[in-house]
């Protein structure tokens, strides 16, 4: 904790939401060295407001997004610049983005490939020279990485040692003669014992009989040892007009679409490349979703805010109802959004302050939860919560370990784990 006399120093604060359903608190955090300054119960706009006028002099605020924090730091100290948060604006933009792929659920079969106009595997006589997936990437620097060194005669241990590989890793390198040989392929459908019927069932389906229980019954007059259910399974895509032994592909979920769409496409695999590829030239509103995703992106990515106007505009008028809410509320604060996109501060030291304060809360103070069922082992059950958990959260913050200690966790994490493993024993 800081002292009075050190309040005075800090021109940069960090102020943030603690807590959940039941209880809420404030924290204060020095955005430049990173400690915790003050915790109080509520998030209420005058507390703020009040505390403000009584520490004059600081210049920048990064903040969650709550419109409370912001009319309390408009009242309480008019001249600060106010900075949102970049986390929480990006995963409001990611749940419309999922609010819309929900909205067009119908059209995300279109992400998965016909399987007839499935383009045949490559055969692996012939590997793809390109390096257009980050396991591929890996394998080939990896590849490179290792003949460097054992091309020069250096002994294969001593390049393990070298490059802190596994010894068993750098000889399956060594003895590539490409790197395309390192990548790891999907394992193809493994046979059962089931196949030798395949031909039998789909003929007996082109006869008429469609009855599982039926199939199963004639297999097994044929010697099949296999469960019912195989069967089940094995002629389900028949039910569906599908080849008997082609996989279906499941459309994508609307999450796994918006985290698609919010994903860099240097960071999307090849599959997701192609699957949203097809989608988008189905959906022209997911498709119009995505540009202006982008557009953001390249935008928090650049530090510059020159064309935020033209992006509010585009999603005002982009008649997609999850959008215009969201442009609707970036208006409401945009001058804070501008500030987290053209400037180095976030509310990232905050985020972490409160996951340090709760690991504290969590070992010295308990989980601040009320009374539960007695047990046979604890007939009175376990003692009750304070009734004033922010005050727990205080304690938490006014002890030395939580400045001396923290931000280094890790210690604290495996004393923890240490603590639990012992209590567990008999």
């Amino acid at each position: 904790m800081l002292t009075q006399g050190e309040w005075r120093e800090v021109r940069f604060y960090g102020i943030t939401t603690l807590g959940g359903v039941l209880f809420y608190g404030t924290l204060l955090v020095d955005a430049d060295s990173r400690p915790p300054i003050e915790l109080w119960a509520g998030r209420e706009a005058e507390q703020l407001a009040a505390w403000l006028r009584t520490h004059p002099g600081i210049e920048v605020v990064c903040r969650d997004s709550s419109l409370v924090y912001r009319q309390g730091i408009i009242d309480g100290a008019p001249d600060t610049v106010q900075i949102s948060d970049r986390f929480h604006l990006w995963q409001g933009l990611s749940k419309r983005v999922g609010d819309l792929a929900a909205a067009h659920r119908n059209c995300l079969p279109a992400a998965v490939p016909d399987p007839e106009a499935a383009s045949p595997p490559p055969s692996p006589t012939a590997p793809s020279d390109q390096a257009d997936t980050r396991a591929r990437r890996h394998a080939k620097n990896l590849f490179d990485a290792v003949h460097a060194v054992t091309d020069t005669g250096t002994p294969l241990h001593a390049a393990a040692h070298r490059l802190g590989l596994n010894r068993r890793t750098a000889g399956k390198y060594t003895r590539a003669t490409t790197w395309q040989e390192c990548v790891r392929h999907t394992p193809s459908r493994q046979p059962t014992s089931l196949d030798p019927y395949l031909e039998y069932l789909r003929q007996r389906w082109e006869e008429g009989e469609h009855n599982a229980t039926v199939l199963h019954q004639e297999i097994v007059a044929k010697d099949y040892r296999g469960h019912y259910q195989r069967v089940k399974m094995a002629i389900a895509p028949l039910r569906r007009g599908l080849p008997i032994d082609t996989p279906r592909e499941r459309p994508p979920s609307p999450r796994q679409v918006a985290r698609w769409i919010t994903t860099a496409p240097s960071r999307r695999g090849r599959h997701a490349t192609e699957a949203l590829k097809g989608l988008l030239e189905h959906c022209p509103e997911l498709d119009q979703t995505h540009d202006l995703v982008r557009q953001f992106a390249a935008m928090v990515d650049s530090r510059d805010a020159a064309l935020s106007a033209h992006w509010l505009e585009q999603l005002a008028t982009s008649r997609l109802p999850a959008l215009v809410s969201l442009a609707n509320a970036i208006r409401e604060d945009q001058p804070a959004v501008v500030q987290v996109i053209t400037t180095p501060f976030s509310s990232g030291v905050n985020e972490g302050r409160i996951t340090d304060l709760k690991l504290q809360k969590r070992i010295m103070a308990g989980r601040g939860r009320g009374p539960v069922a007695p047990s046979p082992r604890h007939p009175h059950g376990p003692a009750p919560a304070p009734q004033c958990v922010t005050e727990c959260h205080r304690r938490t913050v006014a002890h030395p370990s939580f400045t001396e200690i923290l931000p280094g966790t890790r210690p604290l994490v495996r004393r923890h784990q240490r603590a639990s493993a012992i209590r567990r024993r008999p």
